[in-house]
């Protein structure tokens, strides 16, 4: 950030919570009071039978400071917990929670959803929608949507480090998630790690053939709703979040690149959720270490580095195409000859991020045998330092 926030506290802000039952979500925030003048980010939590955990991701909350260390002013920022079909204490927990810190702008709602929307992507759209509509009425400048999870605990400086990156010109933030309770030499533990290590190398292989100016090295492979800070014009540019059972957060994430929206993968923005293999969603983090547990000393198997090298470069030719196509400066001189009979079909799409989208299914690559984890990790970095020659 370039400016520095004032410290000064102001008058604690009300703690407010509602209820409702089976689809009636219009009048989940009804009881909320107005948002504050000064609010420029709207946390939101999905919360379902949470109870062991949502007093944490809370703490962590309240507890945001700025680069200096100072407490965050009350009604800069506000969370919005919602807790959906809980069988359990998670909304009383939150409202207490919130009687004890007065300080922290927190409104709770509860919702039985019905069966066709009880998922993780509705709960985060019920979220989201509000808080856009919260941070628009409030009006400031920047402000942006700042997502969690119940059983993560964001770093103390998690609100300003992704107010930083867009500031800095971003539309949304990708933040990098860590175990806050893995077992040392767990081995589902390690196969994260070389996961992680594996998904790294990826990303440096995009900086050596297809660099992308906005999301630079050094930055990480994460954009997932346990830390995902949008902008409110972004959010409303590409119509809020799919309401898509599970990996909502990854269907965010498409439709910002669709719509040529710059994500940050920030480094500077940290958060430490749950290694629990029993989540609370189809497919997110607990499923794939289930998967890895399943497989035991196993290696699961990953795409070959010569076909995510040959998918990077052809994305670098196919923008060139694109840019050609609506009489833009190329990035680059790159010969893309064969792929100029696209230049028509380009012309379609307003955005490379859809052209993209759209050209990849078109274009026929040659298939490669996926690999042994450890092996693929071998070749990548074998790739990368005959690139870098």
């Amino acid at each position: 950030m370039r400016r520095k926030l004032c410290m000064s506290h102001a008058t604690p802000l009300r703690f407010h919570s509602t209820a409702s039952a089976g689809s009636a979500v219009s009048s989940l925030w009804q009881l909320a009071p107005p948002p504050a003048p000064g609010l420029y980010a709207s946390v939101i939590v999905p919360a379902k039978d949470e109870a062991d955990t949502i007093v944490a991701a809370l703490t962590a909350l309240a507890a945001q400071v700025d680069e200096e260390g100072h407490p965050l002013p009350p009604g800069s920022f506000e969370v919005l917990v919602l807790a959906n079909n809980c069988q359990d204490a998670t909304a009383q927990l939150a409202r207490e929670f919130g009687t004890r810190h007065p300080h922290l702008a927190l409104h709770v709602a509860e919702t039985t959803l019905l069966k066709a929307e009880a998922h993780i992507g509705r709960a985060r759209q019920l979220l989201m929608d509000e808080a856009c509509r919260r941070l628009e009425q409030a009006g400031q400048p920047l402000r942006f949507i700042a997502s969690t999870d119940a059983d993560t605990q964001v770093a103390s400086t998690w609100l300003i480090a992704n107010r930083a990156a867009l500031v800095a010109g971003a539309d949304a933030v990708g933040g990098r998630i860590l175990m806050s309770d893995a077992v040392p030499g767990c081995p589902v533990r390690r196969r994260q790690l070389q996961d992680a290590a594996y998904q790294l190398l990826q990303i440096q292989l995009e900086e050596v053939l297809d660099p992308v100016p906005h999301d630079p090295w050094p930055r990480h492979h994460q954009h997932f709703g346990a830390s995902m800070a949008v902008t409110t014009a972004a959010y409303r540019r590409v119509g809020g979040v799919p309401a898509v059972p599970y990996l909502e957060d990854e269907a965010l994430y498409q439709s910002l690149l669709q719509h040529d929206l710059q994500v940050r993968h920030s480094s500077a923005v940290r958060v430490y959720t749950s290694a629990r293999q029993q989540g609370r969603v189809a497919v997110g983090l607990s499923w794939q270490l289930q998967e890895w547990q399943r497989l035991g000393p196993q290696e699961p198997l990953v795409p070959h580095p010569a076909g995510i090298a040959a998918t990077i470069q052809l994305r670098r030719n196919l923008r060139a195409v694109w840019q050609h196509a609506h009489g833009l400066t190329l990035s680059s001189q790159e010969v893309f000859t064969e792929l100029l009979h696209l230049s028509e079909a380009a012309t379609n799409y307003a955005t490379f991020g859809a052209f993209w989208n759209w050209a990849r299914q078109q274009q026929r690559s040659p298939e490669y045998e996926a690999l042994p984890l450890s092996q693929a990790t071998h070749e990548l970095r074998l790739l990368l330092a005959a690139l870098r020659r």
